[in-house]
């Protein structure tokens, strides 16, 4: 399994935004030093949090690093124009030298979708559009194209990306009717940080059994995100991290699920929070008995500290991903 960390890119807004995305850019340099895969960010507008904008922090943190790959999960793209979107991120393929992978996802908060004036259903729509668009135009083909979010004949991208067919495009879900969208587009479902091995498994099911439906291969990448935690001792490691997660959630006040999270349940149940051990037994059991490829693990929280980020970074770096993980793209054993 290949083991990747997910970069809170947000910040209190009286602290230094500038400080913050040094931290961060020190947190992706630890993590291509420490065997991580990959490095993801994150994407909303008009967050309460000072949130640093994912691609033009993705393009700096390939400038910086040459091993890891840097990926999102997920980007917004409903929000954008599917023509920007394709330049842009055919521009930080070239940047990364090929190392870019793009998560993309609906969204779930009505203030992002006013604010750039598309309808709530279609999102959905643009969604299901954009996946099509996209490789079309990485593939170098040329088509007549139009939606809610304009039209353009002939649309064609002189610019290519490093990667055959451009970036792998996963989609995050949540809901059933999301997963089997994913499905039918043919794209990795990238699971995200709800969810017990017994949920995953039902949802697993079902996508697999959609993707057979549609005629599409079940072999393929599967991803999955989890907040994770390690200390020396379970007990420990529990009460380093329910006050970040007591903090975290309680900021999604657009996610109603949040709103009834049993959180000691969610720690043990969801979450990869324990002793090292623990953690690599977890990681084992899903990759064996459910098929995930790769785990992307919030390892900071909004509110801890720069130290705790690159101390868990570390323990995982040293304690579960040898244990665990494939030789990431790159790195010779």
């Amino acid at each position: 399994m290949k083991v990747s960390v997910f970069l809170s890119a947000q910040f209190d807004p009286a602290a230094s935004a500038v400080a913050g995305v040094d931290d961060v850019l020190a947190q992706a340099v630890a993590a291509e030093a420490g065997g991580f895969e990959s490095v993801m960010l994150g994407h909303h507008y008009l967050a309460q949090s000072a949130f640093v904008q994912p691609i033009p922090l993705a393009g700096y943190l390939a400038h910086a690093t040459s091993r890891v790959r840097i990926g999102f999960g997920v980007l917004l793209a409903p929000l954008l124009n599917p023509i920007a979107l394709a330049e842009e991120l055919a521009t930080l393929d070239v940047l990364s030298d090929g190392r870019l992978t793009v998560g993309i996802g609906a969204g779930y908060r009505r203030r992002e979708t006013t604010a750039f004036g598309v309808e709530w259903a279609d999102r959905l729509q643009r969604l299901r559009d954009y996946v099509p668009i996209l490789r079309a135009l990485w593939n170098g083909e040329s088509h007549d194209l139009a939606g809610s979010w304009g039209e353009v004949p002939g649309a064609s991208l002189a610019l290519r990306p490093v990667q055959p067919g451009g970036p792998p495009l996963w989609i995050g879900a949540f809901a059933e009717p999301a997963v089997r969208r994913a499905a039918r587009l043919d794209c990795p479902w990238l699971i995200g940080p709800k969810g017990n091995e017994t949920e995953v498994a039902q949802m697993l099911a079902v996508y697999r059994e959609t993707l057979a439906e549609h005629g599409h291969s079940v072999e393929r990448a599967y991803p999955m995100s989890r907040e994770a935690f390690i200390a020396d001792t379970h007990a420990e490691a529990i009460a380093s991290v329910r006050p970040h997660l007591q903090r975290q959630y309680a900021g999604y006040k657009s996610w109603d699920d949040a709103q009834q999270l049993d959180l000691d349940r969610y720690l043990e149940e969801d979450c990869l929070v324990g002793t090292a051990k623990e953690v690599v037994q977890k990681l084992r059991r899903w990759e064996s008995e459910h098929g995930i490829t790769e785990a992307s693990l919030r390892l900071q929280f909004v509110g801890a500290s720069q130290e705790e980020a690159l101390d868990q970074i570390a323990r995982f770096g040293a304690d579960v991903i040898p244990h665990v993980a494939e030789q990431p793209s790159g790195v010779s054993a």
